[in-house]
């Protein structure tokens, strides 16, 4: 009996295949009919004998190319078959409400890399090359459906063979909208320099092995390149990009190369090689090979693949000569804390005083994206850095949204994140809102957010702190319904919507800075509570930030804060004062005893400053976390030893006064016993009593569900001590995966919350 179906699929389900996919399932089982493309994602209307074309509807997503995410599959049944001759694909229609998911940027396949470099191949050595399996999707396209002359390809006209190759259901790049070759598509050139017209890459290779400089147009903007073996070139990039030590980004060929100077497990080989291509952080072997420059005082490096051909075709030209191999600092193209550079012009304007020479192409970006981060732990990805080959690809919450919302995130590595249906589309990195052109970078990636997915927000919700750029954003947004929201109930929910939690759950939140409901700076949060509503169970002791803001970049003063509150006035005799500039510790003195510009916080971030400081590891700054993450650095593996801490329950909860832990360091000091020692009881320390805490709250509350969220938690060593004990307690921790720990992660938990809120109690 010939049956006829209609099916809808909801999804990433355009521009990765999906419907030259589908049309030769169809071939193959004799369906007859057609499919498109449409705003919400792709239909089909097909008719067969109905025992196949039952088994064709169930093969749909069991078979689906790997790149395509199904949301959601409506099938209709009952109509009457309209005689179709064969299986067709039409032209995408214009008009409906657009709800189709984006593709995110995805690496070059391994049959694009295997064109790339058969001589015999007619796409031999192009940089641009690319099939329905891979290439730029989300930094191109500008409006949807995802069409050819929706996106920046649209001024390149195909040739007629790669024009047939597009319009042939049965090859690779059928509806590859990118599609293009060396007769037809986007050009490459290295600025003022002719000699290099006939071979651009090659005497790019050359230029960057004798150590110059290089800006380089990629995939979601330019990088800065530069010879990671080279101590000098290093050290010169440093210089001129302003980035004193923060790490640097490496690229390699392979994982084999990686092999060479940095540990790789089975799983972080798996993350390296993933369709995004992250940056994964790797454990460093003890090697020479690369200059200590890239990432001083650090136990690891962020270690990448070649993602696009362009950057495949650089390693191609090294002979690895004395079992050296290329090793390329791949960094942001930008000064230190401005947005990436993706324009060419713009590029030559900002960075023509950090490179040497630029390689451009005219393939527009239309999209910005910054690499994505990541780093294994316990065998799973945690993503620290969420953006390209990530962004846009929905989170999946549980509750379906009650209106469309905007969250606009927090001030350090922003994201924002639109909610509608039951995906949170959250952006790439957009990073810290500190100056006007990452300001502009922000409402520019709003403003598509919201075009692309037509998603016209009806609520706004936004941090608490009323001096961030971002909250300042959305109280401007006219018309829609403002939702302010507390930093660390945001943490809380953003774990929560990641993993499709509801109820109500532990919380321990630890971080840097969020303005408090008491108008404190809060930073060392245990909370009870869900998406609705929450409580503060407890927090670390407060403690006066002498300075305020400043203190952040100087380590030192949370140190003298701490010891002021034990020593008082005599503090002068102990020896971090006798290292430090007198004026400075007089300065500091008078800001504690006033109490003048002196917030009073509750930070696990300052705590770790300060001790930082006491361990003479770091005073002073030049990149947010870095004296928490050289502390961490510090630890001696294997090493139990810990300190004494106080604990008290009162009217404001429970308290953890870390007095006791800076005598009993104070005290090692002067034993003479290593900073690693003392560091390593530090942490094991903090995770003694965030475990008490936890034990505690469960015990009052019977919940078991412990939430670890904030910018502490990607801290490795703690987070898997403090896991660990846990579990060995009975409890459930639940940690961030998908979505950024730190403020990366932020704009998910607005949306969560305020969608709660507009349902009422």
């Amino acid at each position: 009996m010939v049956a006829r179906r209609k099916i809808k699929i909801e999804g990433i389900v355009q521009g990765v295949g999906f419907r030259p996919y589908v049309f030769r399932l169809a071939e193959e089982k004799g369906i007859r009919g057609w499919i498109t493309n449409t705003p919400g994602g792709i239909e089909i209307e097909a008719e067969g004998e109905k025992v196949i074309l039952d088994e064709f509807v169930k093969d749909l997503p069991r078979l689906a190319p790997p790149l395509a995410y199904i949301d959601r599959i409506v099938v209709s049944d009952g109509m009457l078959p309209q005689g179709y001759e064969d299986f067709s694909i039409l032209n995408s229609p214009l008009g409906a409400e657009r709800t189709a998911l984006i593709s995110p940027d995805i690496a070059t396949c391994p049959d694009c890399l295997r064109e790339l470099f058969s001589p015999e191949d007619r796409r031999f050595s192009y940089p641009f090359l690319n099939c329905t399996n891979c290439g730029p999707r989300y930094s191109i396209i500008q409006d949807v459906p995802y069409d050819r002359e929706r996106t920046t390809m649209k001024v390149f006209s195909m040739c007629p063979l790669c024009r047939a190759e597009y319009e042939d259901p049965h090859n690779r790049r059928f509806h590859a909208q990118p599609n293009a070759c060396w007769e037809c598509g986007p050009r490459l050139w290295l600025k003022d320099e002719p000699a290099a017209e006939e071979e651009p890459i090659r005497a790019t290779y050359h230029f960057l092995k004798q150590g110059k400089i290089l800006a380089i147009k990629g995939l979601g903007g330019f990088h800065l390149a530069v010879d990671a073996t080279n101590s000098e070139a290093v050290k010169r990039l440093r210089e001129r990009k302003g980035r004193e030590e923060k790490p640097f980004a490496i690229m390699v060929k392979d994982v084999a190369a990686i092999r060479k100077f940095c540990e790789v497990s089975r799983e972080e080989e798996k993350a390296l090689l993933q369709p995004s291509r992250p940056i994964v952080l790797l454990r460093k072997r003890p090697t020479p090979l690369i200059s200590e420059q890239v990432a001083p005082n650090n136990k690891f490096l962020g270690v990448f693949l070649p993602y696009t051909p362009l950057q495949a075709l650089f390693f191609s030209f090294d002979e690895e000569k004395d079992g050296k191999p290329l090793v390329l600092v791949m960094t942001s193209g930008n000064l230190s804390e401005e947005p990436i550079a993706y324009w060419n012009e713009e590029a030559e304007r900002r960075l023509g005083r950090i490179a040497d020479l630029f390689l451009l192409h005219n393939r527009e970006i239309h999209v910005r994206a910054d690499d994505s981060v990541v780093r294994v732990v316990a065998d799973q990805e945690m993503i620290l850095r969420r953006s390209r080959g990530y962004a846009p690809k929905p989170i999946r919450v549980s509750s379906p949204a009650r209106a469309r919302i905007l969250g606009t995130g927090a001030e350090l590595k922003n994201t924002v994140c639109l909610y509608k249906g039951q995906n949170a589309f959250l952006s790439q990195h957009i990073g810290d809102l500190e100056n006007y052109e990452t300001l502009a970078y922000f409402q520019e990636t709003v403003h598509h957010l919201e075009r692309i997915l037509e998603i016209q927000p009806e609520a706004v919700a936004f941090d608490l702190h009323p001096g961030y750029l971002s909250t300042q954003y959305a109280l401007s947004r006219e018309g829609l319904e403002k939702m302010p929201i507390q930093h660390h109930h945001a943490h809380l929910c953003s774990a929560m919507a990641e993993h499709q939690l509801e109820g109500d759950c532990l919380g321990i939140v630890c971080d840097g800075t969020g303005y408090g409901t008491d108008g404190k700076i809060w930073g060392c949060e245990f909370l009870v509570g869900g998406y609705l509503d929450f409580h503060r169970f407890g927090h670390l002791k407060y403690i006066p930030l002498p300075g305020g803001q400043v203190s952040i970049k100087k380590p030192y003063r949370m140190a003298l804060s701490y010891l002021y509150a034990i020593f008082g006035e005599s503090l002068d005799e102990l020896s971090l004062c006798q290292r430090l500039p007198g004026e400075e510790v007089r300065v500091v003195k008078r800001l504690l005893e006033s109490g003048f510009n002196s917030p009073m916080v509750s930070s696990m971030g300052r705590l770790f400053d300060a001790v930082s400081s006491l361990l003479q590891i770091r005073d002073e700054v030049t990149f947010e976390g870095q004296a928490a993450l050289e502390l961490e650095m510090a630890v001696e593996e294997g090493w139990e030893g810990h300190y004494e801490y106080g604990l008290e329950r009162g009217p404001e909860g429970t308290i953890i006064d870390p007095i006791p832990l800076i005598l009993g360091i104070i005290e090692g000091l002067q034993a003479g016993v290593s900073a690693a020692r003392i560091a390593t009881s530090f942490h094991n320390t903090v995770a003694l009593f965030l475990l008490e805490v936890a034990e505690q709250m469960t015990k009052e509350t019977g919940l078991n569900r412990v939430i670890l969220s904030g910018g502490v938690f990607q801290n490795v060593y703690l987070l898997e001590r403090l896991r660990k004990g846990l579990m060995e307690a009975g409890l459930t921790p639940i940690v961030h995966q998908r979505v950024p720990a730190n403020d990366g992660g932020i704009a998910l938990g607005q949306v969560a919350i305020a969608n709660a809120r507009l349902a009422g109690p």
